[in-house]
């Protein structure tokens, strides 16, 4: 009987190409066994979602190994698309069938198929992203550059940036900075977010001298298009900047000062729906045109879905101040994806390129044709997915996608580490995280891994301090988590230093939420959506957020400094067990290791050659702090 089978797609014994393959390119697969006696045939089981499996003979090789037997084959995929494959063992003792036990090694018997990503790449890779650090910035909360001292800018009111009408419609202009975002409903049951705290893009060009002290290199503004909301997702006019944020002269000084300073700026592409209070709904008439809910006859009609003009119509998830767009017509397409459309408009203002907001809801063709327009442009751009899943084989409404088939993303935006590593931090278990790191490895295109925009919080999230600390008090109604607090600061800051230690040294690019490296706290929207603390930072100096902030520009240099490793070396897990999660990444003959303790106690673990903890600058002592983590390179 077979005792034993090996292969693993993240072992270069077993597969010659680690993760996607490309179209046509060549690759080996080897699995080794021991026992049966005299296997007569062994096979490798192909198959391409939606067709039928082909199967092809494994070559018996020569082996040291005795009582071992290797199979192996040379293969070429010659489409792009997503496959399966697992092999079959033939002997005289009976048939095996071998596939994977979800860790990605082989089963005997009982496994899944492992999954074959195959990629036809069209346009280059971003170059410039993958070895730097992200940094996610809503607008309106990270700071008002209108010469509103920041020490007073807690005290002083903050005089409204725009002249928009919404002024006498009940929007609100905040004079307490560091208030909470307002949360009640309306008497209707309506959200409104209309609270603006005078934040801008003048402010971020003052703010770029800080960014440039944690190594920032790309950052990612939340929508900065006009929109009636504080968060701007309910677009009103893709062609403008909305005037509380400031001019397009002022995204255009933005990015050129960025730009002095290596640092690129990417916009959020808000493209499933608009606002109802738009140039192209209308719905309220504050706009001097004609919107698809004033008549049939609006050249915008056909956008929209009516199911009961005017009132009733399809809307993002249900919120009827979201219009949905009908992706798939023509006009709206060549609107956004033309020669003289919205994208042509902003990357020949000089952006680096665009996060695409809930991009399951984005087709394939307009998908295509986004990427197409971007890259036409600025071949270098980014275009990077907001996908919440293995973005590989991600079903949305009932189709596969195909993000990764060589004419879409550059990249996406990296949930599943988010998951598994707070995970580890809270609660130790570090083969989940090691089970998702190999998995997205296996299945992520190489440039898509280099490039993933690694997160630990946005704007749709709980704050990571809040996360992975324990509250003060109840939080069970809205009006509880707008007032909770983290019960132990200096534990909870703790936590939140080893988890960037981990999203800062893993495959990906780091992206850092707005005010996380200084410690914010909340919970859900609009808890999570404070404003940056510039006046504790900057003035009061608190000890645990100093702290905090210290670890993140250690963080950012340790990055700039082994960006020869961090930025594409290859990962190899170390040990994933009893509350230590250890890894290397190497390039070449360079190697870094990273050993993360989410123990009480201090871990000994000992690596010969006397390498230095780039942390503390000194040599390795052998011993990993508790509740702490060690990156070491040899000298």
């Amino acid at each position: 009987m077979l005792k034993t089978v090996y292969f693993n797609p993240l072992d270069t014994k077993y597969k010659s190409v680690r993760g996607a393959v490309r179209a046509n390119e060549s690759f080996e697969l080897v699995i080794r066994f021991s026992r049966p006696v005299n296997p007569d045939r062994v096979e490798l089981v192909l198959i391409k979602e939606g067709e039928s499996e082909v199967a092809y003979p494994l070559v018996q090789r020569e082996t040291n190994d005795a009582g071992i037997f290797e199979f192996g084959t040379s293969l070429t995929v010659t489409s792009a698309g997503l496959y399966f494959y697992n092999f079959v063992i033939q002997g005289d003792e009976g048939t095996y069938h071998v596939g994977s036990d979800g860790n990605l090694d082989a089963l005997l018997g009982k496994g899944n198929k492992w999954q074959l990503t195959v990629t036809d790449p069209i346009y280059a890779p971003p170059s410039w992203l993958s070895g730097g650090i992200m940094y996610q910035i809503m607008p309106d909360r990270f700071y008002n550059g209108l010469a509103v001292p920041v020490k007073k800018q807690a005290s002083r009111p903050v005089k409204p940036v725009s002249k928009r009408l919404a002024t006498k419609d009940g929007v609100i202009y905040r004079d307490d900075w560091d208030g909470i975002p307002e949360y009640r409903p309306t008497a209707g049951g309506k959200i409104l977010n209309n609270d603006f705290f005078g934040g801008n893009l003048k402010g971020i060009i003052k703010k770029l001298p800080y960014l440039m002290t944690l190594g920032v290199t790309c950052i990612y503004l939340n929508p900065v298009f006009e929109a009636r909301s504080n968060h701007k997702y309910d677009t009103g006019n893709f062609l403008r900047v909305d005037s509380d944020f400031g001019t397009e002269e002022d995204l255009s000084k933005l990015i050129k000062s960025a730009g002095k300073k290596g640092m690129r700026i990417i916009l959020d592409g808000v493209f499933s729906h608009a606002g109802d209070d738009s140039i192209y709904f209308n719905k309220y008439g504050r706009y001097d045109s004609e919107g698809a809910y004033q008549s049939k006859d609006s050249p915008y009609y056909e956008w929209f879905d009516f199911e009961k003009f005017p009132d009733e119509y399809k809307a993002w998830w249900g919120i009827d101040t979201l219009p949905q767009i009908n992706k798939n017509n023509k006009h709206y397409a060549e609107f956004i994806t033309g020669a003289e459309g919205v994208l042509a408009k902003w990357q020949g203002l000089g952006i680096g390129g665009w996060r695409l907001d809930v991009a399951d809801e984005l087709p394939d063709g307009f998908t295509d044709a986004v990427v197409r327009r971007v890259k036409t442009v600025t071949p270098d751009a980014l275009v990077l997915g907001e996908v919440w899943e293995d973005a590989s084989n991600k079903i949305s409404y009932g189709s596969r996608r195909r993000y990764f088939g060589g004419r879409q993303y550059d990249s996406v935006s990296n949930y599943p580490f988010k998951a598994d590593i707070l995970n580890f931090v809270r609660t130790g278990d570090g083969a989940r995280l090691a089970n998702t790191v190999a998995n997205i490895i296996n299945n992520y295109p190489k440039t898509v891994l280099d490039n993933l925009m690694n997160i630990l919080g946005t704007h749709d999230t709980a704050r990571v301090l809040t996360v992975l600390g324990e509250p003060s008090g109840s939080t069970e109604s809205r009006q509880d988590r707008a007032k909770s607090k983290v019960k132990d600061l200096n534990k909870a800051v703790t936590k939140v230093k080893l988890a960037a230690a981990l999203q800062y040294t893993l495959p990906g690019v780091p992206c850092v939420y707005y005010g996380d490296e200084a410690g914010l706290q909340g919970y859900e929207d609009p808890f999570n959506r404070k404003c940056y603390p510039w006046e504790t930072v900057d003035f009061k100096w608190d000890k645990k957020q100093k702290n905090l902030l210290s670890w993140y520009r250690t963080l950012g240099k340790i990055r700039k400094s082994n960006a020869d490793i961090l930025s594409a070396g290859d990962y190899e897990l170390v040990e994933a067990d009893n509350g230590i999660f250890a890894f290397e990444r190497e390039q070449g003959d360079e190697r870094i290791t990273v050993i993360a303790n989410t123990r009480d106690r201090a871990y000994e673990y000992a690596i010969a050659g006397g390498p230095l903890d780039l942390v503390t600058k000194k040599p390795y002592t052998g011993v990993v702090p508790a509740c702490g983590c060690v990156i070491l390179r040899k000298l």
